[in-house]
């Protein structure tokens, strides 16, 4: 429920509140004795639903777009007109769940806070991110994702295309390119700086380190999260819930990508920049997206200004078909990894179908294998097969090495290491 209160300018008085009484809703007013141009403040209930509507025929009724107007939480109304007036709008099959234009706006204004304060949050929200990617701590790193203020840019964004606010749209985009840029560059200066005054082993191999694993080969899955936190961001933000654990999603997918990159440019790995750069840019351009089209498909729309209303409908085609471009070009990048996933899945389990049935014709038993690479995906090749061989108590170890490694060499197209450790089984 919210309590919205409007000025009434001259000479539309008469005109406003017989819309009020038309739609039956109690309202209050008060003179307005301060010498402006509005003569009147009048106070009203409303359903929240039922805010836009309202506050659309006030402007057709003559209250101007910039007039004086508030709209507040309300706890509870007692009233019986009130009663009608929501029942009627959860009738309403018609009627929007979602939070009026104006609130939304103040919102997305809301979670955005000041330059400084977001450069700071950024900074500090990154570095803490390089320190748990680096001490290869889950915890250190969803840490980071509390504290970083990114949210609000993605979601002002969104709802400055939607309702034609030039001016918050602007500031979504100068914070999130800032961001992303000052983030890189933090992490790659912190990185940087641990590495040169050895607070890391010298010899760390951070290709080792599984949360940077985890963001250097983005697949299809990557493309699903961001898509699924824009949306989470869009529907928080429009139903009028709390947006803080949504935000926490929305920074897991830029915090620890954006980190690994400065890992990268510091360690001087260029597969490493490239993986976590890719996902990190998908995860912008997709986090953007699915905003976007979730606030146009609950129908937040400028006033009924039909220059604005189409203004706003070309800017969104326009900006969404540029970030579907973006997801495009990006997304051949994905499945160029997922191919070479694919291929490395389809080369194990390959082999180990070869070495189980080249085992069974010396009577022993493929107990364990594992498959070592060099680089990551889509630039990874097969370096190392490391198999466990059960054979019996009473026979000697048979001689697998040729045999295997021919094998392993054909299907890998290239020489590989193969270790073969034995392992004596009590058949009995």
């Amino acid at each position: 429920m919210r309590l919205v209160e409007v000025t009434i300018p001259s000479g539309k008085r008469d005109a406003i509140l017989g819309m009020l009484d038309d739609e039956g809703i109690d309202y209050v007013v008060t003179d307005e004795v301060s010498g402006s141009e509005y003569t009147a403040v009048v106070t009203f209930p409303l359903p929240t639903e039922a805010v836009e509507p309202i506050l659309d025929e006030l402007r057709d009724a003559g209250l101007p777009d910039d007039a004086y107007t508030i709209v507040l939480d309300a706890q509870t109304v007692i009233s019986r007109r009130f009663e009608k007036l929501r029942e009627r709008y959860e009738a309403d099959e018609k009627s929007p769940e979602r939070i009026a234009r104006e609130e939304i706006q103040d919102r997305a204004r809301e979670l955005t806070p000041n330059f400084r304060a977001y450069l700071i949050l950024t900074v500090i929200s990154v570095i803490v991110a390089t320190a748990g990617v680096l001490l290869d701590s889950s915890a250190i790193v969803v840490g980071s994702m509390v504290i970083a203020p990114l949210i609000g840019p993605a979601m002002a964004t969104s709802v400055g295309t939607v309702i034609q606010d030039r001016e918050l749209f602007l500031e979504g985009v100068r914070f999130q390119v800032v961001g992303f840029f000052l983030g890189i560059f933090a992490a790659g200066l912190f990185a940087g700086l641990i590495q040169t005054i050895h607070l890391v082993p010298p010899g760390i191999d951070v290709l080792a380190l599984d949360e940077v694993r985890e963001r250097l080969a983005p697949d299809f899955l990557s493309l699903a999260v961001a898509l699924g936190a824009g949306i989470a961001g869009a529907f928080s933000l429009s139903t009028g819930v709390s947006a803080a654990l949504v935000g926490v999603m929305i920074a897991a997918a830029l915090v620890p990508p954006v980190a690994v990159v400065g890992i990268g440019i510091a360690w001087s790995l260029p597969e490493v920049v490239i993986g976590a750069t890719v996902l990190a840019l998908l995860n912008f351009v997709s986090i953007n997206l699915a905003a976007l089209v979730t606030l146009w498909y609950q129908g937040y729309r400028p006033s009924r200004s039909w220059f604005r209303a189409g203004a706003a409908r070309s800017a969104t085609v326009t900006r969404v078909g540029a970030l579907l471009a973006t997801i495009v070009v990006l997304s051949l990048f994905l499945g160029w990894v997922t191919y070479g996933s694919y291929q490395s899945a389809v080369f194990q389990q390959t082999v180990q179908d070869d070495l189980t049935v080249l085992l069974d014709e010396y009577d022993a038993q493929l107990l364990e294998i594992e498959f070592e690479y060099t680089g990551i995906p889509p630039f990874q090749e097969p370096r190392r097969v490391v198999m466990t061989v059960g054979y019996p108590l009473n026979r000697p170890p048979p001689d697998l090495a040729s045999a295997v490694d021919d094998r392993v060499d054909a299907r890998a197209g290239r020489d590989v290491n193969v270790e073969i450790r034995y392992v004596v089984i009590d058949q009995a």
